[in-house]
């Protein structure tokens, strides 16, 4: 479908971010279970429920727009997916390890997002849309603390791998 209007333009990055959250929201229920520290359990766990939390925001923004909520599928996510279920099942049988890939997929997963919530905020303030850019701005302050509190795991996660390779 051709992309003629700002507001088409914005109706469809909203449904792109919206697929998005749905696939990450799909990814993390699946590494949760593979989840080994108590740290990475934690950080899925809540960044579920956030997740849950923005698509239903997401929800609201469309409604703002007198749209239905409608899912535009994103490659970028996809491929974010397909990459950090690979990298997950590369490192299984490593418990250490497998946090660490959780963590890093779960950083990839949040600035790829932190970057689409920018910009459709930018688009939503140019277009007069305050209460849109609102929305969207409580989502996007969900994914920079969450990629802060990742951010703050990983050193203490890349300790507890190399500890478990040293005792292997």
């Amino acid at each position: 479908m051709a992309i003629n209007t700002l507001e088409e333009k914005m109706v469809h990055g909203l449904g792109d971010i919206y697929d998005a959250e749905h696939q990450f929201l799909e990814m993390m229920q699946e590494a949760l279970p593979q989840a080994n520290s108590d740290t990475v359990k934690s950080l899925l766990q809540q960044h579920i429920a956030e997740t849950e939390q923005q698509i239903s925001t997401l929800k609201q923004v469309f409604e703002a727009l007198g749209k239905k909520a409608k899912r535009v599928s994103c490659q970028g996510a996809a491929g974010i997916v397909a990459e950090n279920q690979k990298t997950l099942k590369q490192v299984s049988k490593k418990p250490a390890l497998a946090d660490l890939a959780i963590a890093g997929g779960s950083s990839k997963v949040e600035h790829y997002e932190i970057a689409c919530y920018r910009s459709l905020i930018t688009g939503a303030q140019q277009m007069g849309q305050n209460q849109i850019a609102l929305l969207l701005q409580q989502n996007l302050q969900q994914e920079e603390q969450t990629a802060q509190k990742i951010e703050q795991s990983t050193p203490t996660l890349f300790q507890k791998a190399m500890a478990q390779a040293a005792s292997a």
